[in-house]
Order: C-alpha cells, then structure tokens, then sequence
C-alpha cells in the first residue's frame, strides 16, 4: 500500500467530532492492490457507514471500502483488576447534582448501541437511583439463577443494573459511605454482563469518598463531565476532572447540558443558565468540548415517560447521537496502554 494512500485514508475527518481517522485510531490495509482499502475503526458505525465511506472515496481514488468495527479494551492499571465480559467502562460524572447528568449517560449509552456497540449502563447513584424510570423499567426485578449474581435488565438495546432494581425506591436508602461502596462494587461484579463493548456508570454526584474509591477501584478507560452554562456547575465540573485526573483516569471531554432553552413554538433558543461555561472549562483544562445540547421540553418529556431522546425524538436526539460518536472516537483515539499506576499515598508526620 502507498504511503500517499495511507495518509489520505486516515486524514479523512469522521462524521463527527472534529476528529481525522487516523487520530480516531483507524488503521487502513490495501485490497486489490490500491483500488480498495479495509479500513478498521475502534468505534461503532452502523450508523454513519455509508457516509464514512462516501468521505474515504472522495479524498481518495479507491473503488471500493470495507469498513469493520474492532472495539479494543484499553489498558488499566495493574492494582485494578479486569472486570470480565466488559472491554471498556466510560464513567459520566458532573460533581454536583441537578444538571442532567443522568439523562446524558443514558442516552449516551442508548447511542451507542443505535450504532452497533453492545452496550450496558450501571446506575451508580444509590441515594437516588434514576436509571429505571428513565429506561421504562420501574418495578421490575432482575432475576438470579445462583443466588449469589444477577441478570441486567434489558431496555432500548441496553443492558442495565441499578439499585433501583433491587430496593424500594419510594423510600430513602439511608446507608453510609462504606455500606454504599461495598453495594456498588457488589452491583458491577455480582452483574452478569454479557460481553459488552461499553459499560457506562453513572456516577453519583460529588468528588468524594464514594466518588474517589470507585474511580480508584473500577477499572475505567475514560470519563465524560457534564456541566451547565451557569459558574456554579462549572466550580464543580472542574473539581470533578481534577479529581479524575488525580487518579490517572482520562477524561474524554466536556458535555455542557441545558446549553440553552428552545422555544417548542417558535424556535427561539434563550440561555437561561448563561452562556458559554462547558466550552471555558474544557479551554482550561485543554479537553474538546463533545456537546452543547438544549433545555428542552421534549427532552424532559422522553426522559420521564422511560422513552430516552436518542431513539425517539430524531430531532433533538441527533445531538445525543453526535455525543456518544464523539465520545466513542476520542476512546479509540487514546494510546493503549497509556495509563499508569495509580499515585502512590504517603503520609508524613512531623
């Protein structure tokens, strides 16, 4: 294969994201002598295939593209240990509660598997498990086979686990720090995941101590921080990625949600929380923005009735779908291998 080729192959920008090919991961072999080319992609597709390929054969002079998927698992650090059955675990936090954190993981999950990806979701939020309403599963019980571990629950393509399957929702779990830490690891370990691309957790709110040990014990390959417009959010948003980057957990990017309001009327589109927060905040820390996606009523509307945008509102879901290929991408695009150990903790005494 040429090298001219090759460079004009993987320079080709993907459909989303601001990414080229070749920052995505790809990598492109010749077919039948240099009138075709295999091009591999770390990141689902089924979607977008035909206008990925349409992009290779307008850069290039190539007859034919075959485009395949292989989603690798990314290195995690020795002291972490491999959960079986999952290549990957993205982790969504926004380290204060109320801007939507929740309804960005879902359906950043729900879009990946709309492109191909076997796809889970953990609701790591055990104080306020939101996870089934939003996937139409309220009130339903996973089953067990062994008594000791349990089947997720399957909705829109997903497979899902969450306290919320387990307890009464209408009432508080009033546990502490260590009784909620030894519950999440017991849901993602006690799950019996089948063979997942991606494992998205939804992480509960705040940057600590039950924060702190799931990012140290859970083996995560990325994470993605949400944020609204407004400074308060973002105060929090930036203890979140200093906190993931403490423990060498890479975060993805930036989600600035309820970036602003849409009339359902007329259109119109008012920032009520302020403008421009999510797009400060990855500046500061050097991370792309991934989305800026609306206030809506629609949103909320999909949300409540266990509907999800992604599948179900093809206008406003678009944003969600560009989000979790965005996402998927910038995965693919890191070096494997490239985490290191977790820092070490030394206490010194006077």
């Amino acid at each position: 294969m040429s090298r001219n080729l090759e460079t004009a192959v993987l320079g080709v920008e993907a459909p989303f994201g601001g990414l080229t090919l070749g920052e995505a991961g790809g990598h492109v072999r010749a077919l039948n002598g240099d009138r075709a080319v295999e091009l591999t992609v770390g990141f689902p597709c089924d979607g977008f295939v035909e206008e990925l390929t349409a992009r290779v054969r307008e850069a290039t002079s190539v007859e034919e593209v075959v485009v395949r998927t292989k989603i690798a698992a990314h290195a995690v650090p020795p002291q972490v240990q491999r959960l079986e059955q999952v290549r990957n675990i993205i982790a969504v936090a926004s380290a204060k509660g109320g801007v939507g954190k929740s309804t960005v993981a879902a359906n950043l999950a729900v879009g990946l598997a709309m492109d191909g990806a076997a796809v889970g979701i953990l609701d790591a939020d055990i104080y306020g498990p939101s996870v089934p309403r939003m996937l139409g599963l309220e009130g339903e019980r996973p089953r067990s086979a062994d008594g000791k571990s349990f089947e997720p629950l399957r909705a829109h393509g997903l497979q899902a686990s969450s306290i919320g399957f387990l307890v009464d929702t209408r009432s508080p779990v009033v546990w502490r720090g260590p009784m909620v830490t030894q519950a999440l690891m017991q849901l993602l370990g006690q799950t019996r995941w089948k063979d997942l691309d991606y494992l998205i957790v939804d992480m509960p709110p705040g940057t600590g101590d039950i924060q702190l040990t799931l990012s140290q014990r859970v083996p995560l390959a990325g994470a993605v921080v949400v944020t609204t417009p407004q400074e308060l959010a973002v105060a929090d948003a930036r203890k979140g990625i200093a906190m993931f980057r403490k423990v060498n957990v890479p975060v993805l990017g930036v989600v600035e949600n309820m970036s602003a309001h849409v009339c359902p009327h007329c259109g119109h589109a008012e920032a009520l929380f302020g403008e421009g927060g999510g797009a400060r905040l990855a500046g500061e820390f050097d991370l792309p923005l991934l989305a800026q996606l609306p206030l809506s009523a629609g949103v909320r509307a999909a949300t409540d009735d266990g509907r999800l945008v992604a599948p179900s509102e093809p206008d406003q879901g678009g944003d969600y779908r560009a989000l979790s290929r965005a996402a998927a991408a910038r995965l693919a695009g890191m070096a494997r291998g490239a985490k290191t150990a977790f820092p070490k903790i030394v206490v010194e005494s006077d």
